[in-house]
């Protein structure tokens, strides 16, 4: 079951997410690169499963593996969760 997620809410449990893997909060933006958070791919799968706990939507590695804001993940929730 996916729930609507819309842009606001994707991004609050993305932000909390990146907290949660070692991200500075107030280096967290919709511009913010994952190179720049210290973000690897292994953060990005934690968040991916926070999304899907969430949310209901599953984020694939081929979904994430060409992402690089914060603001690209938070665009795909909302797609994926239309």
């Amino acid at each position: 079951m996916t729930t609507k997620a819309d842009p606001q809410s994707a991004e609050t449990v993305i932000r909390k997410g990146l907290e949660e893997v070692g991200a500075e909060p107030d280096q967290i933006s919709r511009d913010a690169s994952f190179e720049s958070l210290d973000v690897d791919s292994l953060d990005l799968v934690e968040i991916a499963q926070i999304v899907e706990d969430e949310f209901g939507v599953e984020l694939t590695g081929d979904d994430v593996k060409d992402l690089n804001t914060v603001g690209e993940v938070i665009d795909l929730v909302v797609a994926k969760a239309a």
